[in-house]
């Protein structure tokens, strides 16, 4: 056996089980079971009267017909379509004029090596040979003292391909094995890290990561003057490659969209934010009290977020930015994806098992935002390709085969409701490029209906998965290191707060051939 791995062994024995303690202490909290028995019995009386009712219709001509209800169904989801629509526009225009946390460079060099506490950063780690060495580079770059930092290699134990490429590290760096057990992700790597972890602050990194070199540091600063509600800042996700081609065009207007627009969106309005996968900075000692994260939840971010607010904690934004690489191979984007959106869904259940405590947990605005954002979006991703196909039978025949559940009324409302809400998203997601500098990608924004097109691919592959329960809790690998120069990548231009978007429309007209600005 060699020394680094007795070290790790060493690790392993010397690391408590800490996966189980949300399911100890809030077992209703967590996704490992799809549905609670709640959810069942109300599922079941709901579907038994529905069917019921159909009964009584066919046999003895009684309620409602099967035409009605079809109708009652179509009006439902075109109303959850509106509603979506206004309230992500609300947002996005919310995000325009948000003010997030930001500090300039005197005042990050001000801040005295020896006030700062120490500090955990966590980085899972599963089949990363590849990336490990850049990886490893980059957390050596962090501007933090060596004594006040604690860097945590979370490495699976059977993965041989990870454990042969690391090499012999020297403090702050600590390689900790996560012994194989069921569930195989990301949140219970995490768990096992959280037991290890010494700093008063954790933040999670992720292996093609790119962080600011200050982070942590305005990490603490931002801490150091927020409420103590405020458990924990998120810092901004871009995505280093976005010209690779057309998949991350679109990947990266749609990054430039969530974390410029709609997250200081949600942090304006003080609403519950869906943290991001990385960048995540923790008070250690709330995360803690949270029960760290779900181990069944594919999008542990997300459910974390919505935990810290329904304590009564807050979330907030932080202008530091942590380049990742966007996906550039369409099977990885789509096993990227389907794993996002199966842990919205999960989200989404998990937190309305008791829909009485969540709305007095979180209030009326605060639930409503919650629906519009994990559960209703992601519905709208299922049922627009049905949408889609109406439309194009209409477009093709006329209102022949569709009058009978579109009556006039419904049909040009619905159909206004689709045109005017994929040309409004398609602004949002142009005006998300201004506001990065992604002036290139604007143009290919006209062709994001396709992108979403493949959203609805991997929302029912999601579905399909969580139907499985062998499925259910499985992570959907993503590979690495695809993009190999970086001379492919374009830095993005970082936020500059007298610029605003707005501002930045002539100048993408005047130099549409132009890469970046900033």
């Amino acid at each position: 056996m060699t020394s680094l791995d007795q070290r790790l062994t060493a690790a392993v024995t010397t690391t408590p089980p800490p996966a189980e303690t949300l399911e100890r202490t809030a077992p209703d909290m967590t996704a490992r079971r799809l549905l609670s028995r709640g959810q069942v019995v109300t599922g079941s009386v709901v579907a038994g009267g529905l069917g019921a009712l159909l009964i009584l219709r066919w046999a003895f001509g009684l309620g409602p017909s099967a035409l009605w209800w079809g109708r009652a169904v179509i009006a439902t989801v075109t109303a959850i379509y509106v509603a979506v629509l206004v309230f992500r526009t609300a947002v996005l225009v919310g995000g325009w004029r948000s003010k997030v946390i930001e500090f300039g460079a005197a005042t990050v060099r001000g801040l005295a090596d020896d006030t700062l506490p120490v500090y955990t950063v966590l980085v899972p780690l599963y089949r990363e040979a590849k990336v490990l060495p850049r990886l490893l580079e980059r957390l050596r770059l962090l501007d933090y003292p060596r004594d006040r930092l604690q860097i945590l290699l979370l490495v699976e134990e059977d993965d041989a391909e990870t454990r042969t490429a690391m090499p012999e590290l020297e403090p702050p760096f600590e390689v900790v094995l996560i012994p194989p057990s069921h569930p195989r992700t990301k949140p219970k790597a995490c768990n096992v890290g959280l037991a290890r972890a010494r700093g008063e602050f954790v933040v999670i990194y992720d292996a093609e990561d790119r962080p600011d070199r200050d982070q942590l540091r305005k990490a603490i600063l931002a801490f150091r003057g927020l409420p103590d509600r405020v458990v924990c800042v998120q810092a901004e996700l871009q995505y280093w490659n976005p010209w690779t081609n057309w998949l991350t065009r679109c990947f990266a207007a749609e990054y430039a969209a969530n974390f410029s627009l709609m997250l200081r969106g949600l942090d304006r309005h003080r609403l519950a934010i869906p943290l991001g996968g990385t960048s995540n900075h923790f008070h250690t000692g709330a995360l803690r009290a949270l029960g760290g994260w779900d181990p069944y939840n594919v999008t542990e971010d997300a459910d974390l977020g919505i935990r810290i607010a329904r304590r009564g904690w807050d979330v907030r934004m932080m202008l530091s930015v942590t380049e990742e690489e966007a996906n550039s191979r369409l099977g990885n984007w789509i096993r990227q994806r389907s794993r996002w959106i199966k842990g919205y869904i999960q989200t989404w259940l998990v937190h309305t098992r008791h829909p009485v405590l969540l709305w007095r947990q979180l209030g009326t605005r605060r639930t409503v935002a919650f629906h519009l954002t994990m559960g209703f979006s992601t519905l709208t991703t299922l049922v627009n390709p049905f949408f889609w196909a109406l439309t194009l039978i209409y477009v093709c025949s006329g209102t022949r085969y569709v009058a009978a559940l579109f009556p006039a009324v419904p049909l040009y409302f619905g159909t206004a409701t689709l045109v005017a809400g994929n040309l409004l998203m398609i602004y949002c997601m142009m005006a998300g490029c201004l506001e990065r500098g992604l002036f290139r990608a604007v143009r290919a924004m006209l062709t994001i209906p396709l992108y979403w097109a493949l959203m609805s691919v991997a929302a029912y592959k999601a579905v399909f998965q969580l139907l499985r329960p062998s499925r259910r809790h499985f992570w959907e690998l993503t590979d690495h290191g695809l993009v190999e120069d970086d001379a492919t990548a374009t830095h993005v231009a970082r936020r500059d707060p007298s610029r605003r978007w707005w501002r930045c429309v002539g100048a993408a007209i005047r130099r549409p051939g132009s890469r970046t600005s900033g």
